[in-house]
């Protein structure tokens, strides 16, 4: 009789974990304030909640200026561009991660140069960021991953010394701090997303923040269409912007959202510190190393190592799937692959020339770009719990470690009808 649940055996958790996103009393007052005020738009830019909640945010992350914008990934190319940086340019970034990371110096033709990631934290590793710097090198993209952050203390050495502009792309660090600066605070801009899936939410939605005040006045102006209102209008020359504003009904939704920021974040780093505890004591997977610099965890996506060879050969995916069949529904393995190997980037120089001197007619799939450690993470080794699965007690917790052990404790019939496996393994 089968035991796990992916062959027909019993569900280990049926009770759903604590859904998201949460809500209470605060949302619903907020959002009928805005509707009875009857400034529903983000014009004029920036409204008034919108402006608001810009400043608490950037307070709380310990930046000077916050720039509401309509999501996190036009967040990244406003930065880029209040920089000045221009077609042919070079922007180092991490394969592992979303698109816009990468697109968001596609859209300025600039050209995306792929450092790879460090395989005990899956941040862009500070090393590979001085190999990959060229003379056309202008800005780093660093992307605080899976509940940890950068090495900020080296990526910001790097970019003094050669003049380059640092973007914290913080999509997955609300309420994080490294030796006690606010994700965010301590590049020249930093880039968060209210996408529905994050750590504060309006569905849609995004934020830049920065102490340059001549980079935030050229942010609101790329906001606001290119226009030049009071408070942002002393910069020289004029910018060709977009309608990027948000709603009051967002910046009144996030508004109520950043007032429980502290209270959450403390609650998931709790969690994945148990969690961790639990893990370390199951074998075949392994913890990324936090760095006692990060002195708050943002835990977005909590991710963990999942090691094939010390589980006979299962397949990373194959793990996923009997995770989820016993009721973890949030937990993904190809959450990222490299960028470059992802179909939803699909560069080509017909639409964006600047690439072709480096890398062809087309990037998508481009042989001559290797990151082997972004491939082995992407594909084989990586687990992401989402964080909603951190948001409830520590019988949550325990539950997801408990599903982890009944597999491991049944391996044997994960791997007994799979042919493939037994030939590879007998071989071993």
């Amino acid at each position: 009789m089968a035991k796990l649940a992916i062959n027909g055996g019993p569900v280990f958790r049926k009770k759903p974990f604590p859904a998201w996103p949460p809500y209470d009393d605060r949302e619903r007052r907020y959002l009928l304030q805005a509707l009875k005020e009857r400034r529903w738009g983000g014009y004029p830019a920036p409204n008034k909640r919108a402006a608001a909640f810009a400043e608490k945010f950037a307070k709380y992350h310990g930046a000077r200026f916050g720039i509401c914008c309509a999501n996190g990934s036009v967040s990244l190319e406003i930065a880029l561009r209040a920089a000045g940086l221009a077609g042919g340019d070079e922007v180092i970034v991490p394969p592992l991660t979303w698109t816009a990371t990468g697109l968001a110096a596609v859209w300025l033709n600039a050209v995306p140069v792929f450092a790879d990631i460090d395989p005990e934290t899956y941040c862009i590793d500070p090393a590979d960021i001085e190999r990959k710097i060229t003379p056309k090198t202008r800005a780093i993209i660093c992307v605080h991953l899976g509940s940890n952050m950068c090495d900020m203390d080296a990526i910001m050495k790097i970019a003094g010394e050669r003049n380059l502009v640092v973007v914290e792309d913080c999509a997955h660090a609300h309420g994080g701090f490294w030796k006690g600066k606010g994700a965010g605070s301590i590049g020249h801009f930093g880039s968060f997303s209210f996408q529905s899936s994050k750590l504060m939410t309006a569905g849609e939605g995004g934020i830049v923040t920065t102490n340059d005040p001549d980079f935030a006045e050229r942010c609101h102006s790329l906001v606001n269409c290119g226009r030049k209102e009071k408070g942002y209008d002393s910069y020289e020359g004029h910018l060709l912007g977009w309608n990027y504003r948000i709603t009051e009904f967002q910046a009144a939704l996030l508004e109520a959202q950043l007032e429980k920021l502290k209270k959450f974040t403390a609650l998931r780093e709790k969690n994945a510190r148990y969690l961790s505890k639990l893990l370390s004591a199951i074998p075949g997977v392994s913890l990324l190393r936090r760095d006692p610099r990060m002195t708050v965890m943002p835990c977005y996506q909590y991710l963990f190592r999942y090691h094939e060879h010390q589980w006979r050969g299962l397949t990373r995916d194959r793990f996923v799937a009997a995770l989820a069949a016993e009721g973890m529904h949030h937990v993904e393995g190809d959450f990222y692959v490299p960028l470059y190997q992802n179909p939803l980037f699909y560069v080509t120089a017909r639409d964006y020339p600047a690439i072709r001197e480096r890398y062809g007619e087309i990037l998508y799939m481009s042989k001559d770009i290797r990151c082997p450690v972004s491939e082995h993470v992407g594909y084989h080794e990586s687990v992401w719990v989402h964080y909603s699965l951190l948001m409830g007690t520590k019988k949550d917790v325990d539950d997801v470690a408990g599903a982890i052990r009944k597999i491991r404790e049944n391996l044997g019939e994960l791997l007994e009808g799979d042919t493939a496996i037994k030939s590879r393994w007998k071989k071993k």
